[in-house]
């Protein structure tokens, strides 16, 4: 028995289903229906870029067979001209409103839809835009495959579409794998943080074993009340994406972790996104081990566990909240730090907004669309290259 896959609009809401030859699209409308919770009086199906119309056809006789993948449309009335298709983009927005889930999976693929859920007139506006970009690249899509149709198989350009032609193919296919065998590579993958202690004062600590010193800001430096013991000697610089400045060290200070008082130094530093980030040199200066097994970093025998994602610090549970809601904008983490003597990343360089890495752009064009059309997509999708691929096929 075949399996296909079911699929609405958005790409987000993928279903895996077993299905049999002698099954009408009648019979997958009303599986579809409850897969994807869209009523089968409003749904219009598509395979390989083909409207399946006839309603008593069956699947075999439409060839549609195992790994094929079919796309669920929901078709807005058109009996009631333009006011039933404002009533219909009305009922979606309320429907949004009243499902922050579907909300969030609507955020991640389309940031502006998402972003206009609470003004009636700017939502239907960004969903008919949002419907118009679908359409073109559909159409872009058909005049592909007629030209590859048409062409002359010796000619060289002919055979760079077809080439091109093969590799979009399998780039679909073993993103359709992964999304099968091992959907939570499509997931974000929280930072790792410990509770501890400075002088006595609480601070989440960011776990970096890439970073080559323990750094820790001014601002958290005053609060613990060590500044008084900086070494402005071991001032500098950090380099590497942007620059930070150091201020100094603090060779020596108390940190407790879990139930241990351990001696700790600390270099201050401007501009690094974060308040105390544990570095290997006290990694290994304490006989550290991360155990992602268990979750937890063990020090002498003593598993002290990572923070859950509702525990980390306000700002990181702000960036990664705004990075699922698409947004363009700073990593959701810091990046690798060093201390003064050799290069180190910064997170104080913020994100360009509203621009996407070339290598991004070039990916989405070698799978057949055009720069406009593969940074239209990086902008609904807010930045997310898989998820841009998805929604333009």
């Amino acid at each position: 028995m075949p399996r296909i896959t079911l699929t609405d609009e958005t790409g987000s809401n993928l279903r895996m289903v077993d299905v049999s030859g002698d099954l009408t699209v009648a019979d997958l409308q009303a599986l579809a229906e409850v897969e994807l919770r869209i009523p089968s009086s409003e749904q219009t199906l598509v395979h390989n870029g083909t409207k399946l119309l006839n309603a008593s056809a069956t699947l075999a006789g439409l060839k549609i067979g195992q790994d094929d993948i079919v796309l669920v449309q929901r078709t807005l009335s058109r009996g009631g001209g333009d006011d039933a298709q404002a009533a219909q983009i009305e009922q979606i927005r309320r429907q949004l409103l009243d499902d922050p889930s579907a909300l969030q999976r609507v955020a991640q693929q389309s940031p502006q839809l998402a972003a206009s859920v609470n003004n009636p007139a700017a939502f239907a506006v960004a969903l008919k835009e949002l419907n118009h970009a679908k359409k073109e690249a559909e159409r872009r899509a058909r005049e592909e495959e007629a030209f590859l149709a048409n062409s002359d198989p010796f000619d060289m350009a002919a055979q760079q579409k077809i080439a091109d032609a093969i590799k979009k193919e399998n780039i679909q296919k073993n993103m359709e794998m992964a999304i099968e065998n091992h959907p939570e590579a499509f997931g974000r993958v929280i930072m790792l943080y410990i509770d501890t202690e400075v002088n006595g004062v609480p601070v989440k600590a960011f776990v970096d074993s890439g970073a080559q010193a323990t750094i820790m800001s001014p601002s958290c430096a005053e609060r613990c009340k060590i500044m008084h013991l900086l070494d402005t000697r071991f001032a500098g610089v950090a380099e590497g994406v942007g620059t930070a400045k150091i201020l100094g060290r603090v060779h020596s200070a108390q940190i407790k972790v879990g139930k241990q008082f351990l001696s700790c130094s600390f270099t201050i530093m401007e501009g690094n996104g974060v308040e105390l980030l544990f570095g290997l040199d006290q990694l290994k200066r304490h006989l550290a081990c991360i155990d992602l097994a268990k979750n937890c970093l063990r020090i002498n025998d003593e598993e002290i566990p990572f923070l859950p994602e509702h525990l980390l610090p306000d700002h990181v549970r702000e960036k990664e909240r705004a990075a699922r809601e698409g947004s363009v904008a700073a990593s959701t983490a810091p990046k690798n730090t060093a201390g003064p003597t050799s290069s180190a990343s910064s997170s104080s360089t913020p994100a360009a907004v509203r621009t996407y890495p070339e290598a991004a752009i070039k990916g989405l064009m070698d799978l057949g669309v055009s720069r406009e059309a593969a940074i239209s997509a990086l902008e609904s999708c807010g930045g997310n290259a898989d998820m841009a691929a998805n929604l333009l096929f």
